[in-house]
C-alpha cells in the first residue's frame, strides 16, 4: 500500500472505532452485552497500530 492508501485506511478504521464506541455506549446505557463491541474495539486498535507502523516506515524512507 502507498501512503495515500494507508491514510485512507487509517481514516476508515478511526471512523469504525468511533461508531462502535458509540454503539457500545448505547448498549451500556440499556444494560446490553458489550463484550462483542469491546472485542471489535480491541481488534481495531491493533489494526490502527499496524497501519501507523506502516506509515512510519514509509515516512522514514522518504
Amino acid at each position: 500500500m502507498n501512503k495515500e492508501q494507508l491514510l485512507g485506511k487509517l481514516d476508515e478504521l478511526k471512523s469504525d472505532y468511533v461508531r462502535i464506541q458509540g454503539d457500545m455506549d448505547k448498549l451500556e446505557y440499556v444494560k446490553g452485552r458489550v463484550s462483542s463491541a469491546e472485542g471489535q474495539l480491541v481488534r481495531l486498535e491493533g489494526e490502527i497500530a499496524e497501519v501507523r507502523k506502516q506509515l512510519e516506515k514509509i515516512e522514514e524512507e522518504e
